[in-house]
């Protein structure tokens, strides 16, 4: 009884497998249909390839701003107490994608759709809408030579050269307003500084000069005693400034950081045995204290002041060396030929894809045709047809 319930299922097995000679029996009885439909769908395709205007892609290639070690570093370097103000203000590590993401953002896109009009060009309503068509008409990509590519298409060709330089003109202006290399970073910093403390010399000169002078404030001679005072105390508050900076990129268990801390309390002692030898405190009168105090508060502001405008004055002559110079390598010309449609190529994607599905059409119509002449296939299809009737509500 075993060995005739395996021979019957073994029997069962054999008549489900569908054999290579099958396979190829369906094949050359749809030989026909499997040529000439593929074929007449690769002609319909290439006949409408025909009817799709041209697309132009222009190209141009520029380098980014190139970032250099200048002069404000040996600068940097000699005035200790100011040396790391700008510390914060690192190099790009990659400074191609910076610009590549600069070429994408919306004020960029911005410039682009309301100095060509791209909402009416491309006829859309909204200026979102305007953005994504100019997005999918743009390919910029940086290259590991440090090149940036731009490929702007258009039915256009003037127009496609038109809109790929005009990228990189709205990322000099864009640029132009940013600081994004490391000299334009320290000259924004300074910059901001040297404002602050041009302000408050102006306010401790003002100051100095309504208290007066009178001449036992000129015997105390405060230009020799004072001044060395208010220039170390200028030192101490750049030297603050410059711990506060480093805290941006440096843990307080840096050894540059231990020795900035160790350099400021030694600063701070400095100062402490100095006012207490300061002239001010030798039996000075009221009037020489005011004098006294308000000119060591003027050459406090004017020591800062020098320290700043020399910093200023050395980011900007680096930022004048390295500056933000977009070079361009190639400058986009109007193409010759057109980038797409590639009618070949769509005539045969299009062969081969109605190949696959004129091929898998046929053998899933053979498969039917088999089953519906089984009687307990014709049941199964006909419950799982009156299945689906259900479900769409069409009992």
């Amino acid at each position: 009884m075993t060995e005739q319930t395996a021979q019957a299922l073994a029997h069962d097995v054999e008549d489900d497998e569908i054999s290579l000679l099958d396979l190829l029996q369906v094949v050359t009885d749809n030989l026909r249909l499997l040529v000439l439909g593929p074929l007449a769908a690769g002609l319909i395709a290439l006949a409408i390839s025909f009817a799709i205007p041209p697309t132009f892609t222009a190209t141009t290639k520029f380098m980014p701003p190139q970032q250099q070690q200048g002069a404000a570093a040996a600068m940097l370097s000699s005035l200790g107490a100011l040396g790391g103000l700008a510390g914060a203000a690192s190099g790009i590590k990659n400074p191609a994608d910076q610009y590549v993401a600069f070429l994408k953002s919306r004020s960029v896109q911005d410039a682009l759709v309301d100095r060509f009009k791209l909402i009416d060009r491309y006829e859309t309503k909204f200026r979102e809408d305007a953005r994504k068509a100019l997005d999918g008409n743009l390919q910029i990509a940086s290259g590991k030579d440090g090149l940036i590519t731009i490929d702007a298409s258009d039915t256009d060709p003037a127009f496609a050269a038109q809109l790929a330089n005009a990228n990189v003109e709205e990322l000099g202006k864009l640029l132009s307003r940013l600081a994004v290399t490391d000299a334009q970073q320290r000259r924004v910093f300074f910059e901001k500084q040297l404002l602050n403390a041009k302000d408050n010399l102006a306010k401790a000169e003002q100051a100095l000069k309504s208290s007066g002078v009178n001449s036992s404030a000129l015997k105390a001679s405060p230009g020799a005693a004072v001044e060395g005072l208010a220039k170390l105390k200028a030192g101490i508050t750049a030297q603050e400034i410059k711990l506060a900076s480093m805290r941006g990129y440096l843990t307080e268990s840096a050894p540059d950081f231990k020795q900035a801390q160790t350099e400021l309390a030694a600063m701070r002692g400095q100062m402490a045995r100095a006012e207490k030898e300061e002239p001010a405190s030798n039996g000075a009168n009221g009037s020489d204290s005011d004098y006294i105090a308000k000119f060591r508060d003027f050459k406090y502001h004017e020591t800062l002041f020098e320290l700043f405008a020399k910093q200023y004055e050395m980011a900007r002559v680096d930022e004048s060396r390295e500056g933000a110079v977009i070079q361009v390598l190639d400058v986009a010309q109007p193409p010759e030929r057109k980038s797409k449609p590639k009618k070949a190529q769509i005539a045969m994607l299009s062969t081969l894809i109605s190949s696959f599905a004129l091929l898998l059409f046929v053998f899933i119509r053979h498969a039917l045709r088999g089953a519906t002449k089984d009687n307990g296939s014709a049941a199964r299809f006909a419950s799982l047809s009156a299945s689906f009737k259900k479900a769409l509500g069409r009992v």
